[in-house]
């Protein structure tokens, strides 16, 4: 065990400053493209066309000689807003149904989980995908449907959390102390119950990224010219013989966006388990 640890220790060491490092640029991409790349997404020279990386064009040129650099840093914001849109109202969502199955009463519990077994029987972006075909494509569309294939995980995390808490010594003295029932899951159950759901929507958010940019890559999400990781991957993938870099930069971006967010959750995870155990 002690081996084990001694192993570990250096690449968890050093793998939040490297995380932190990843993201770091790309949330100042996201905030303030223009500070990185100050000239427009959308402007197009067809004479440097399909340019391969180099010192006048650091990612390339697309095949309307759009800057493929300046493209993948003002696709960061729409990119990130989609994963963070659909996973705070995923949050949101889940908790409320959460706290309505566990304290709602037998009824509510019944009705609540056997709604949330059959969306949790679908693959979340076939759920995703369902949703867009009722309500069509578009970027809060797309959204909505990410929020809705993410909400049964969330809500299932929280009923069983607050399932715990309301049985906890410290909630019955509260009750015993003329504490009321709003007071009550206000300061107690609410809290205890969404903790654990906050950290694992950190993780979360990565999920909802790759779902993002998929929906995306599909043609439901942001329409081109505007820039966005997943449209710029869909963009790229008939010149992948020719121009391999139109795909590879946005892939990149995707992946190390996920990767750092991950290493940034997990690691959030493990103190949070440390400090309630």
């Amino acid at each position: 065990m002690t081996a084990l640890t001694l192993t570990r220790a250096p690449g968890r060491r050093w793998s939040l400053p490297l995380a932190w490092a990843v993201l770091a640029p790309i949330l100042v991409a996201a905030a303030a493209p223009e500070l990185l790349a100050a000239v427009s997404p959308i402007a197009t020279d067809p004479v440097n066309a399909l340019l391969p990386p180099g010192a006048g064009h650091w990612f390339g040129t697309d095949q309307l000689g759009r800057d493929l650099f300046t493209r993948v840093v003002h696709g960061a914001r729409p990119s990130l807003l989609l994963g963070l849109g659909a996973t705070v109202l995923a949050v949101a969502a889940g908790a409320l149904l959460g706290l309505a199955a566990a304290l709602g009463g037998r009824a509510a519990d019944q009705v609540v989980t056997r709604v949330l077994d059959i969306l949790l029987s679908l693959p979340q972006l076939l759920l995703a995908l369902l949703v867009i075909t009722v309500l069509g494509g578009g970027v809060a569309n797309v959204v909505l449907a990410i929020a809705v294939a993410f909400t049964p995980g969330y809500a299932r995390i929280v009923r069983a959390e607050a399932l715990v808490v309301r049985r906890s010594g410290y909630v019955e003295a509260a009750k015993g102390l003329g504490l009321g029932r709003p007071a009550l899951i206000a300061r107690h159950i609410l809290p205890n119950a969404v903790g654990p759901l906050l950290v694992l929507a950190t993780v979360g958010f990565g999920t909802a990224l790759i779902a993002g940019s998929g929906l995306s890559f599909l043609g439901f999400g942001v329409q081109p010219p505007d820039p966005e990781w997943g449209a710029m991957l869909a963009e790229g993938r008939d010149f992948l013989a020719t121009a391999w870099w139109i795909g590879l930069f946005p892939g990149a971006a995707i992946t190390a966006t996920v990767i750092a967010v991950n290493v940034l959750g997990r690691a959030a995870q493990r103190r949070f388990t440390r400090r309630t155990s």
